[in-house]
């Protein structure tokens, strides 16, 4: 049986998130109502410049590793605090060119089987047409799938996750690169428009060719919204997505992917790794919003998840799909070109 998704407090119109970036004071407001394992997590502050036209290609990657005590909310954070878990590891990668600027970062907090494994990617563009979607096998239709890395080599991606697996189910706007391929859907949906801006949107209100018409390049349908105006959603630990995917509900500690904005042009992606004993737990979707939230999104939308979800950077999948090691096919991802 199929079920209509759920989502709470699904706005009639977009929402618009917020063009500015959050004040100093703000963001380490939020910063003290992030992630809970225990008690509150504080994400690292990733707010960055935007690239410089003649800025050269370079990638520098960094590694440290920090033993941490409880910060007050108006002071600066370093890159990570958390209440319970005594020692952090933070890795950093980052690559940048005239287009695009790129940094990641990998956070293993707690022990034992409260162990969670986070991939944070900060994005900043020059262009919000350099966030492209790529498609398996570059076909569109039901069921062709692939996995992220080889659809991500195929589009010469230097930054890939993978998308909302638009082929396994018939319904939902579906926008790429500014072609439209789906006009219509039931649930509430991610636009990402070429100001740089990202909104959430009822998709029964609109179509695929208003969106484009409005300036929209991509859009997104899995859901449910789990920021919006800065604030998780009430409810959103509650949410039913489409039966279809096999799934009763998103509820519960699981895998994740996500995508958010901070500001126009500048976007968080996160995977969550999850469903591994002893390697990373997952996370709910209250916490999933709380991640974004804490690092000052203002909206933000989550992804296929489980077993799908994977992080490409520079050539390799740098999370840990499902602990195995091994990618699940996808239909499509969100990608970077080089």
């Amino acid at each position: 049986m199929s079920t209509s998704p759920n989502s709470p407090d699904s706005p009639d119109s977009a929402v618009a998130g917020s063009n500015d970036v959050p004040s100093v004071s703000r963001r380490h407001a939020i910063l003290g109502v992030g992630l809970g394992v225990g008690g509150a997590l504080l994400m690292p502050s990733l707010i960055g410049k935007p690239p410089r036209a003649d800025a050269a290609a370079k990638t520098t990657t960094k590694t440290t590793t920090k033993t941490t005590t409880p910060q007050s909310a108006s002071r600066p954070t370093t890159r990570l605090t958390t209440r319970v878990a005594s020692k952090t590891v933070v890795t950093e990668s980052s690559s940048s060119s005239p287009t695009a600027r790129v940094s990641i970062q990998k956070v293993v907090t707690g022990t034992g089987n409260d162990t969670l494994v986070v991939f944070i990617a900060d994005v900043v563009l020059a262009d919000a047409r350099a966030l492209r979607g790529g498609f398996a096998q570059n076909k569109y239709g039901l069921n062709i799938i692939a996995n992220t890395s080889t659809i991500a080599t195929a589009n010469n991606a230097v930054f890939a996750v993978n998308g909302d697996y638009y082929g396994f189910r018939e319904s939902g706007i579906l926008v790429r690169n500014g072609v439209v391929y789906r006009e219509k859907g039931p649930r509430p949906g991610l636009a990402q428009y070429t100001d740089g801006t990202m909104r959430i949107y009822d998709e029964s209100k609109t179509t695929g060719s208003d969106l484009v018409k409005a300036g929209v390049w991509n859009t997104l349908s899995f859901g449910p919204p789990i920021v919006i105006d800065g604030d998780i959603p009430p409810g959103v630990d509650d949410v039913e997505i489409d039966t279809n995917f096999g799934n009763h509900s998103v509820q519960g500690s699981h895998p994740r992917t996500g995508v958010g904005m901070i500001a126009n042009n500048h976007y968080l992606f996160i995977v969550a790794d999850g469903r591994s004993r002893g390697y990373s737990r997952g996370v709910t979707m209250s916490e999933f919003g709380g991640l974004f939230a804490g690092l000052g999104a203002t909206v933000a939308y989550n992804l296929d998840g489980g077993g799908s979800s994977t992080m490409w950077f520079n050539g390799n999948v740098v999370n840990n799909p499902l602990g195995k090691g091994r990618e699940r096919g996808t239909s499509d991802i969100l990608y970077i070109a080089g």
